[in-house]
């Protein structure tokens, strides 16, 4: 298949720039995959939604959530350069190694930030905090691999960590939010049940769930349980290659908790739903999952990229905001809801004026 396959016209003004008053309230398109059918709800109904004949299981068992419980951490860095004044953005995304003080980073006009550009950041009173220099050429203490066209490798002159980086730093917004920061992004732009820090951008899907509407989802009776996948570069990277097969995935860090596979596998073997919130759980159980839909505890790297033709192994039903166009989420979300249907739903919710993207409104994807 192509990437352009994968195009659709998105007007600017449906690109959410701030999330809605409280979370829950932003609208839900349910797409029925087995008659091409959509509803339209809100997310504060998925407690009635998830209760359905449709979604019991031998014996009424009722589904199970998997929620990815990655934390954004506070990444992106506002450096000015020691030769020319001029401020610079910096968005940290992994060291190369974990002892190492050179973090491969995203900057914005990164032709002007050349080897041997020097900045300097400051805390909120003013004070220089650390230095760093762009660095490049071989591996090793004298810099990283070779300096690729959309990031840069940054060598701080001290160790920058996640504690450093939760004083310092501030929440990385994607690069369509097209706006100043505002005071509640620190809060708005993390899951309420954030708990293990390393994604550089937030599990988006997760953002609409509040503390009371899982404690409405748990008290009827639906299972919620946890994975890991931090969110790295591979979000940032779009697809360059005419032929989608051809497009490599960056791989990113995952966890799989012992009592998080019991629980798939105990719903499975019930005839219960595995719904996934998010593209990242379902990247994560659908790398663990043998033929028959067993997952297996585990931790370790994937770099999975699912796209039409894919045959699902554990997921049963996929909750997920609106992606971008010719991104791999929208190439996930038409293997498992076909692309044709997906694209036929994406071009309703813009009729609708759905909101899209991180901030934007949310779809559930099932055969109802």
């Amino acid at each position: 298949m192509k990437t352009s396959d994968f195009f659709f016209d998105l007007p600017e003004n449906h690109i959410a720039q701030f999330p809605p008053q409280h979370r829950g309230q932003s609208r839900l398109l349910v797409l029925n995959r087995m008659v091409e059918k959509c509803e339209h709800r809100v997310v504060d109904d998925l407690p009635e939604i998830l209760c359905r004949p449709e979604f019991l299981g031998k014996n009424g068992g009722l589904p199970l959530l998997v929620f990815n419980n990655s934390k954004v951490r506070k990444a992106r860095l506002i450096g000015t350069s020691l030769q020319t004044g001029a401020k610079a953005e910096f968005l940290l995304l992994e060291k190369i190694d974990p002892l190492s003080t050179i973090w491969k980073v995203l900057v914005q006009r990164a032709k002007r930030r050349k080897p041997g550009s020097c900045y300097v950041f400051h805390d909120s009173g003013g004070e220089i905090v650390a230095q760093a220099t762009i660095v490049g050429g071989e591996a090793g203490t004298q810099g990283a691999a070779q300096i690729a066209s959309e990031y840069r490798f940054l060598e701080f002159d001290r160790t920058v960590d996640n504690d450093w980086l939760e004083c310092h730093g501030h929440i990385p917004l994607p690069p369509y939010i097209k706006r100043q920061d505002a005071p509640q992004d620190a809060d708005r732009y993390q899951t309420v049940y954030a708990a293990s820090v390393g994604s550089s951008a937030a599990p988006t899907a997760g953002l609409h769930f509040s503390k009371e509407l899982l404690n409405e989802i748990g008290g009827r009776g639906v299972k919620i349980c946890y994975v890991t996948l931090h969110v790295g570069l591979g979000t940032f990277r779009p697809v360059r290659t005419d032929d989608i097969e051809e497009h490599k995935m960056h791989s990113e860090y995952y966890t799989i908790p012992t009592e998080t596979a019991d629980a798939i596998n105990k719903t499975k073997a019930e005839g219960g739903r595995v719904i996934a919130v998010g593209t990242t759980s379902c990247r994560t159980i659908e790398s663990c999952a043998d033929e028959t839909g067993k997952v297996t505890a585990a931790s370790g790297f994937t770099d999975i990229f699912i796209y039409p033709g894919y045959s699902f192994k554990c997921m049963d039903a996929l909750i997920t905001n609106f992606h971008l166009p010719e991104s791999t989420l929208i190439m996930l979300v038409s293997a498992f809801a076909g692309r044709e249907n997906t694209l036929k739903a994406y071009n309703e919710a813009i009729e609708r004026k759905m909101r899209f993207f991180s901030f934007g409104d949310v779809m559930l994807i099932a055969d109802l």
